[in-house]
C-alpha cells in the first residue's frame, strides 16, 4: 500500500501544543525497551513542523540531521572557551559538564557526598543508583510526539543526574553544563533531578557553544521533581552563539506537595529554538514562580511554549516573561493556565511582556487559559511594545546621550526579572549577554526609533 502524502508536521500537530499532561514514557519499561520504543519513533517520522497561530512556522527541515553526529570526549577533557569565559568563578556545590556527546568533568562537594547527595553522570545513575532512577526517569517526559524527543529518548549520552537528600539545605547551586565545541555535532543532553521532602536547593544549568560555522542539534529533555515541601531555585542560561545551532528541548518540573519551585530560563541565543517548558503543581499546597528572558536578534528564531498546569488544588502560580527581538528576527511566546477539573482554590496568572526594536522582527505575545474548575482565580495578559520616544526624549534631558537612554531604558525593560535570580554573579552574566545584544544592534535600534 503506498504512503499517503501528508503535509510537514501534519501528523503531530494535533498535540505540540498541548501540555505533556500525564503519565510520561516511564511506565514500567525498562531503560533499553524506552530506548528501543523512541529509536522507532525516531527512524520513522519527519522532522517537526511547529504551526504558530496560523501566522508562520516553525520548521527543522533546513537541519540536515544525517550530517550530524555524537561526538566523543575522554573524561578530564579541557573545557572549551566558551564555558571557561561564560560560567562565573563562584563557590559551587557541584557541577556536570557535558561537551558534544561526553561528560568530560564532574564534580561535588565531599560534604554533601558524604551527606547522601548524588550528583553524577545520567549513565551513571543508570547503572549505579537504579531504585531512584528507575521510579523517576521519564516520569513525566514523553518519547513520541516528534522526532527530535524520540531522538534524545533513544541515543542520549552522558547525562545530568541530581539527588538532594530529604531536609538538605544547600546554599550554593550546582551546575550542570552542556556545551557544543564545533559544528556538525548532535548533542542529546537529557538531566533528571529529585529533590527529596523539605529539601533546599539551587539548580544552575548553562546551554553553551562557540562561535562557528555550520550547523549542529542540541535536543535536550529536562526533569525535576520535588517531593513535600522541598523547594528549588532553578536558572537557566543558554546562548548558542552565532553558528547554525538548532535546538529542541522539553522541560518539565513536577512540584509536590506544599513545595515551591522559583523557575527562570534566560534564552539569550540559538539559530532556531524551539522549547516547551512545563511546571506542574501536582499536589495540594504547591506553588510555584515561572519567570524568563529573552532576546533574539540577527535571524534567530524563537519559539517557547510554556505551561503553567495545576492538576489539583489548593494551589497557587505566577507566571512572568519578557522579551525583546532586534534585526530579521522572530520570536514567539505563547503560554497556557491549564487548570485540570477538582483543582479547587487555584490562584494563578501568567503575564507576557515583549519588546520590538527593529521593523523586520516579528513577535507574538500569546497568553491562554483553559479552566476546569469553578473555584479559582486565573487571568492572563500579553503585550509587544515598541521603544518609547518620549522615555528617550526625557532621559536625554537629564544627560544621557540617545544611545545611552535606549540602553538603559531595554536593561530596565528586563531589571524586574533578571534581580530575581537572586544571585548576584549569575544576574551579572545575564546583564551582560543582554548589553552585548544591545551593542551589536545599536545602529538598528537607533535608527528605528528615529524613523517613529
Amino acid at each position: 500500500m503506498s504512503e499517503v502524502a501528508v503535509k510537514p508536521g501534519r501528523h503531530r500537530e494535533a498535540t505540540l501544543y498541548h501540555a505533556l499532561h500525564g503519565a510520561g514514557a516511564g511506565d514500567g519499561r525498562t531503560l533499553e525497551q524506552l530506548r528501543e520504543a523512541a529509536l522507532a519513533v525516531y527512524e520513522s517520522t519527519p522532522l517537526p513542523v511547529w504551526r504558530r497561530s496560523g501566522f508562520w512556522t516553525t520548521s527543522f527541515d533546513e537541519l540536515d540531521l544525517d550530517a550530524l553526529q555524537v561526538r566523543h570526549h575522554a573524561p578530564g577533557e579541557a573545557l572549551p572557551e566558551v564555558v571557561r569565559e561564560t560560567i562565573p568563578d563562584r563557590a559551587r556545590a557541584g557541577r556536570v559538564v557535558q561537551v558534544d556527546g561526553s561528560i568530560v568533568h564532574v564534580e561535588l562537594n565531599p560534604e554533601l557526598a558524604a551527606r547522601g547527595v548524588v550528583f553524577c553522570t545520567l549513565e551513571e545513575a543508570a547503572r549505579e543508583h537504579t531504585e531512584v532512577f528507575t521510579q523517576w526517569y521519564s516520569k513525566r517526559l514523553t518519547c513520541e510526539r516528534h522526532k527530535l524527543e524520540a531522538a534524545n529518548a533513544a541515543l542520549w549520552t552522558g547525562g545530568a543526574f541530581l539527588h538532594v537528600p530529604a531536609g538538605l539545605v544547600v546554599e550554593d547551586p550546582f551546575e550542570v553544563v552542556y556545551a557544543i565545541g564545533s559544528p556538525g555535532v548532535a548533542q542529546y543532553g537529557r538531566t533528571l533531578i529529585v529533590g527529596e521532602r523539605t529539601s533546599d536547593f539551587r539548580v544552575h544549568e548553562y546551554d553553551l557553544a562557540g562561535d562557528f560555522e555550520g550547523q549542529a542539534l542540541h535536543a535536550g529533555a529536562f526533569e525535576l521533581y520535588l517531593q513535600d515541601g522541598a523547594r528549588c531555585r532553578l536558572a537557566q542560561v543558554q546562548d548558542w552563539g552565532t553558528g547554525e545551532v538548532f535546538d529542541a528541548s522539553t522541560r518539565f518540573v513536577g512540584v509536590g506537595r506544599d513545595a515551591y519551585c522559583h523557575w527562570l530560563p534566560a534564552l539569550l541565543g540559538g539559530h532556531l529554538v524551539r522549547q516547551h517548558l512545563e511546571l506542574a503543581v501536582s499536589e495540594p499546597g504547591g506553588d510555584m514562580a515561572f519567570r524568563g528572558v529573552f532576546f533574539a536578534e540577527e535571524h534567530e528564531l524563537l519559539d517557547v511554549f510554556a505551561v503553567d498546569l495545576h492538576e489539583t488544588g489548593p494551589s497557587g502560580g505566577d507566571v512572568h516573561w519578557r522579551g525583546a527581538a532586534t534585526g530579521a528576527s522572530r520570536a514567539s511566546f505563547e503560554g497556557l493556565i491549564q487548570i485540570d477539573p477538582g483543582a479547587q482554590q487555584t490562584h494563578t496568572y501568567l503575564q507576557i511582556h515583549t519588546m520590538a526594536l527593529s521593523p523586520k522582527t516579528r513577535l507574538d505575545a500569546i497568553p491562554s487559559v483553559l479552566v476546569s474548575a469553578d473555584d479559582v482565580s486565573a487571568s492572563h495578559g500579553g503585550t509587544v511594545g515598541e521603544l518609547d520616544e518620549d522615555a528617550i526624549f526625557y532621559m536625554q534631558s537629564r544627560g544621557l546621550d540617545r544611545t545611552s537612554a535606549v540602553r538603559v531604558i531595554v536593561e530596565g525593560f528586563f531589571e524586574p526579572l533578571v534581580s530575581e535570580l537572586k544571585d548576584e554573579p549569575l544576574e551579572e552574566l545575564v546583564r551582560g549577554k543582554i548589553a552585548a545584544k544591545l551593542a551589536r544592534a545599536r545602529e538598528d535600534i537607533e535608527a528605528y526609533a528615529a524613523s517613529r
